[in-house]
């Protein structure tokens, strides 16, 4: 097969899905690469790394579309994408189509099969290429809130770890999953007074016994996230549900009850947001102020350390990609947690989850 690796569009995207590594790989296994000019460069991969792997450096990107049926992406295609899409392409990057019907109606009148890494998940429910992101997202949600605090970025000008004699900043983390538990470990680590809300008893136990007092675990219901929020300096949004639109725990009437220059970093903004008042942000301008409140809603937060980031990606997509690449849509009838991960496929839903948060038809795979 000839796959194809486009440089990502997305504004301050800086990752690329393919490394040199795994370009070798799949040179190795028989198969075409080509890689768009500069599309690893700010992840510190050279096109003279691409070439030196075997695979082949075109200067556009209509190039590599045109030629290759494998489409490798970080982040889901933009407006001026669409049209590059066809029937013959399997498409297998980050789409997060819930809260994106404009995308998910251009992948289905194009016909080509739409495959999410985020939605790809084993028996037990993990989601394998979404963690190491989340793991990203969630240590440098705590980064990126603390500088959010600071009175130049219209922050309350508080400092989480405080100073002897004058209490540490108070840290909220709505869900304890992926992005949760590393965000905790952040802020813990950094010293705050951290609180962390599930529904979850066992998440929470865990936690709890990991921590040993040093974070403190509230069941998340309406109430006491209203309570809990009135107190927080930075609130984290780390819910998720696979393929859905995120769910809303922070409403318009909570900003009126938080402290002003508070911050809230929505790490869920890909889904749509927890925050009713969560809007998409970029790198270059990561902020705004809401009812006094910053809110922090970059929609590609590990963008900012692509070199991390692009390693940690694509150390879990590569095992797919190959399977992929060998195997073509035969792949997802024999691989599961591929099946789960198929969103788009012939014009069609095929994704629950994706389907119910968008109001469309589903056609579950295979037919």
């Amino acid at each position: 097969m000839i796959v194809g690796v486009p440089k990502e569009i997305k504004p301050d995207e800086h990752r690329v899905a393919l490394v040199p590594g795994g370009a070798q790989t799949l040179v190795q296994r028989g198969h075409e690469v080509l890689v768009q000019a500069g599309a690893g460069r700010d992840s510190g991969f050279p096109d003279d790394a691409y070439a030196a792997a075997g695979a082949q450096i075109v200067p556009e990107a209509a190039a590599v579309y045109e030629r290759a049926g494998l489409i490798l992406k970080v982040k889901e295609p933009l407006e001026g994408e669409y049209g590059l899409l066809h029937e013959r392409h399997l498409l297998f990057t980050y789409l997060h189509l819930a809260p994106n019907p404009p995308l998910t109606q251009a992948l289905m009148r194009c016909g080509c099969t739409a495959i999410a890494y985020e939605t790809v998940a084993l028996r037990d429910g993990t989601l394998p290429l979404l963690v190491p992101m989340s793991e990203v997202a969630g240590r440098m949600s705590v980064q990126v809130g603390a500088h959010a605090l600071e009175i130049q970025k219209g922050g309350r000008g508080v400092l989480l770890a405080g100073i002897p004699g004058v209490r540490p900043g108070r840290v909220l983390i709505l869900g304890g999953g992926v992005v949760g538990s590393h965000a905790a470990q952040m802020a813990v680590g950094l010293g705050a007074d951290v609180v962390l809300m599930d529904i979850r008893a066992d998440v929470m136990g865990r936690l709890d016994q990991h921590y040993r007092g040093r974070l403190k675990t509230v069941f998340s219901a309406a109430h006491a996230i209203e309570e809990e929020i009135a107190q927080a300096d930075m609130v984290i949004g780390a819910v998720l549900v696979a393929g859905a639109r995120a769910p809303r725990l922070v409403t318009r009437e909570h900003l009126r009850i938080m402290q002003r220059g508070s911050v809230i970093v929505d790490v869920a903004i890909d889904q749509g947001g927890c925050c009713e008042t969560s809007r998409p942000t970029t790198h270059h301008d990561p902020t705004y102020v809401e009812d006094g409140v910053v809110h922090y809603c970059v929609a590609n937060i590990p963008g900012a350390v692509a070199r991390t980031s692009t390693l940690g990606l694509t150390n879990a997509t590569l095992p797919y990609t190959l399977k992929l690449a060998d195997h073509g849509l035969e792949a997802l009838r024999d691989d599961p947690a591929l099946a789960a991960g198929l969103n788009v496929l012939g014009g069609k839903i095929r994704h629950p989850s994706v389907a119910e948060a968008l109001g469309l038809p589903l056609a579950p795979f295979p037919d």
